[in-house]
């Protein structure tokens, strides 16, 4: 099932109003893994340009109100996949403990802690400077092959077990 079906399901439906729809990622790499998806259909990056700056903005204002509603205390990070693997622009609201049984992978891994992953303040600046975003392919297939680092205090671990272990001693909780 394509995001677009996916965007239907109940199952995985957890908001919606005139111009997103929000669910949860079926696949999910932290504890709250949630996709925000405009009802336009706007199959990738490429085809963004500055009329679609609101829709991000909103996009992100709606991923925030998710994330607190979730957790107010964990901290989450908001953000696009440079190279994305399923049609449909799609924001990731993701929270920073990566605590999942499908993250599995180095490459799960590098999507999500290197420049792979797009701060969603960061694209929409660059519509606006720029009226279109400019992904580097080769670089950004690069960045999945990075040995595994923790996120937090750059350690690198050998493996995703040991990564996953290492990952769980940290405090994912709001700084105050």
């Amino acid at each position: 099932m394509g995001l677009l079906a996916s965007m239907e399901d109940p199952k995985l439906r957890v908001e919606a109003d005139d111009k997103i729809v929000i669910i949860k990622d079926k696949y999910p790499k932290a504890k709250y893994h949630f996709l925000v998806l405009p009802k336009e259909k706007i199959p990738n990056m490429k085809s963004v340009n500055k009329d679609h700056i609101q829709l991000l903005k909103h996009m992100h204002d709606k991923g925030t109100e998710i994330a607190e509603k979730s957790d107010s205390n964990l901290q989450f990070r908001y953000g696009y996949h440079a190279i994305p693997s399923m049609g449909q622009l799609h924001l990731h609201v993701i929270s920073q403990d990566f605590n999942s049984p499908c993250l599995k992978t180095k490459k799960h891994w590098n999507s999500f802690v290197t420049e792979y992953f797009i701060d969603s303040t960061e694209i929409i600046k660059q519509l606006e400077d720029k009226g279109k975003i400019e992904v580097d392919k080769s670089k950004n297939e690069e960045l999945l092959k990075k040995n595994l680092r923790c996120h937090v205090c750059k350690a690198t671990q050998s493996n995703m077990p040991t990564l996953k272990a290492h990952i769980a001693t940290h405090n994912y909780n709001k700084k105050k």
